[in-house]
């Protein structure tokens, strides 16, 4: 089974990445699983139909009120099979005010662990979408205890998106010199300023010592199937967006390369980096 992660900054368009290319996977004949690793658990809601689904952790509440434990979960409730035939799962959140999000979707995930869900289901490809913009040590769980072996960075143009970025890119390089976890690319999901991102975005993977994977166009398609609670791959199939998603999910699953990233140390110098792509661009 392949297993990646997509960080990056919030608001950035990780779910719009993850669920476009969970839908071209599937295209492709993959057996996919997506897990939103996110409180709002809204990860899902394009493949879902414009519909939120029901979280592992409200599931597991439930089962703790009457005295039971995780074992007592029934998976087809905690797993949604999207009308595309995509298994979607939401770790969801504590309750408000109590507990730690991050140690949620640990919890979550070791829950879909123990009851064999990546097994029960045949899974090929199970990508998870992850919160970064705090690189705290709840969310590098899918990093920190293997779940996750790929990671993808998604950032735009924005500056702080790569500052995010980079940031998520020191935990990788923290975690993966513990196991076999590494940076696999960057995808850039662009926000309009396209001369600027495709100079700084490379520039910015090459300097992480990592591969720059696709650019992916600000698009009315895209929000169009958004809105639509559609892939772009089920919404436009003739797409020149949906081929884009298609080429990401080849470029994925042809991936077999990750590296331990080497991350800018000093804001001066990702600064630098980015001011002299603004004057060229």
């Amino acid at each position: 089974m392949k297993q990646i992660a997509i960080y990056g900054k919030g608001g950035i368009g990780k779910s719009t990445i993850a669920s476009n290319l969970s839908a071209a996977l599937n295209e492709m004949g993959q057996t996919v699983m997506q897990v939103g690793c996110d409180p709002k658990r809204d990860s899902t809601r394009i493949l879902a139909g414009g519909r939120f689904i029901p979280a592992v952790l409200e599931e597991h509440r439930e089962k703790l009120r009457v005295g039971k434990d995780e074992y007592a979960i029934d998976l087809d409730r905690i797993v949604y099979r999207s009308p595309g035939g995509i298994y979607l799962v939401e770790a969801g959140g504590p309750e408000p005010g109590v507990g730690c999000a991050g140690r949620g979707v640990l919890t979550a995930l070791q829950i879909l662990k123990d009851l064999d869900a990546f097994e029960t289901y045949g899974i090929d490809v199970a990508i998870y979408d992850v919160l970064g913009d705090v690189v705290c040590g709840g969310f590098s769980m899918p990093i920190r205890e293997g779940f996750a072996r790929e990671i993808y960075l998604v950032c735009s143009g924005g500056f702080m998106s790569i500052y995010a970025a980079n940031n998520i890119a020191r935990a990788v390089q923290r975690l993966g010199l513990r196991g076999d976890t590494g940076l696999a690319g960057i995808v850039c999901n662009s926000n309009g300023d396209e001369a600027l991102e495709r100079a700084v975005i490379p520039a910015f993977a090459q300097r992480l010592g990592t591969a720059f994977v696709q650019f992916v166009p600000r698009s009315p398609v895209i929000q169009a199937g958004e809105m639509e609670g559609r892939a772009v791959v089920e919404y436009a199939p003739d797409s020149r967006e949906a081929e884009i998603f298609r080429n990401l999910a080849r470029a994925i699953l042809a991936n077999d390369t990750r590296v331990i990233p080497t991350p800018i140390a000093e804001l001066a110098e990702l600064e630098t980096m980015y001011r002299e792509h603004l004057v060229k661009k």
